[in-house]
């Protein structure tokens, strides 16, 4: 019994299973590019229309975001705009020590962690705030009017809202400053101050996008299975109550979404409006990393040190949004990839 098992018309049966494998195995390097390339090309001709317009976007994002990567390399260099990036000498890690013994870059450093800090915790709120609220407004044409008042600063450029914010906060013609004067106190010059740079540009940010971002989660209100309203109702319910406990949690993933782009993005503060709304004068709290690389890049010339900031910037980001992205798909099972 055992020599019957043991071969396969008088081969050995370790050798049928190894010619076999082989045999497998060629089939596969043979057939399988072949019909992979023929199932890609079938599905280019059938799906044409969708590559042709995502073209546009492929060759904006190759030409404006990968091709200047080649440029990181000045980072590491000596660079001179006469020798260009090929020509110019390494120098390795020679201006990231610079920038950590820079106190003025340690400085931007704080500062963007810090204005970044109140951003979340004061501006990623709003707009989840704000759509709730929209979302328990039962007279249409009031809730459609409100929601274009508060879309409409998203749609105004950055420099007419830094004059607004200018005009509004000025010592002698400022709304704020007419206030202050109406309660008997003297006007402040606001916008010289370092302690009130912060609170003014988060408070601006908010102005500005809060309205626009609540679209996000207005759209996911919106997705909510309408049955667990009625529910909730027939369980006597009250608004308060389905909001906490229905509205809230079905928003959740969207809201965490959110988030982890949010934290992404925290060392990208806003560089158009620090840089129209600081001053010298406020360089202590409102010079973020952003506004000292312009500085030191395009006014001062130090193009390889602006871009060893730049590059720490960006690593700083992809390890933020790295870990949050971690964090969430571990203890929410949300997460963007």
């Amino acid at each position: 019994m055992s020599d019957r098992n043991s071969d396969v018309g008088g081969i050995p049966i370790e050798e049928v299973v190894v010619e076999a494998s082989e045999a497998l195995r060629d089939r596969r390097q043979t057939r399988t590019p072949d019909s992979s390339w023929v199932r890609t090309l079938d599905h280019f001709k059938r799906e044409w229309q969708i590559y042709v317009m995502l073209l546009p976007t492929i060759i904006w994002f190759i030409v404006f975001l990968y091709k200047p990567m080649y440029g990181l390399q000045i980072a590491f260099k000596d660079y001179s705009i006469f020798r260009g990036v090929a020509g110019s000498p390494w120098v390795g890690w020679d201006h990231f020590q610079t920038l950590f013994s820079n106190d003025q870059f340690l400085r931007a450093v704080r500062n963007t962690i810090t204005i970044s800090f109140y951003n979340l915790l004061f501006g990623f709120p709003a707009p989840i705030i704000l759509a709730l609220m929209f979302n328990e407004i039962m007279h249409a044409t009031y809730k459609r009017t409100a929601q274009t008042i508060v879309y409409l600063p998203h749609f105004i450029s950055s420099v007419i809202i830094a004059g607004i914010v200018i005009t509004a906060f000025s010592p002698t013609a400022g709304i704020i400053n007419t206030f202050i004067g109406w309660l008997g106190f003297e006007p402040v010059y606001f916008l010289t101050q370092p302690d009130w740079f912060r609170p003014i540009f988060v408070g601006t940010g908010i102005w500005q996008e809060a309205g626009f971002g609540s679209i996000v989660f207005l759209a996911a209100i919106a997705g909510v299975n309408p049955s667990l309203y009625e529910s909730a109702v027939v369980d006597g319910a009250n608004r308060w109550q389905m909001m906490w406990k229905i509205t809230i949690p079905s928003i959740l993933p969207t809201i965490l979404i959110m988030l982890i782009i949010r934290i992404g993005n925290v060392m990208e503060v806003s560089f158009e409006l620090v840089i129209l709304l600081y001053q010298p004068a406020t360089y202590e709290t409102a010079d973020v990393v952003n506004t000292w690389v312009y500085r030191q890049g395009l006014q001062s010339g130090q193009y390889d040190l602006a871009a060893a900031a730049g590059l720490f910037n960006a690593a700083v980001a992809f390890v933020l949004v790295m870990t949050a992205n971690t964090l969430s798909r571990r203890y929410s099972r949300t997460s963007l990839w």
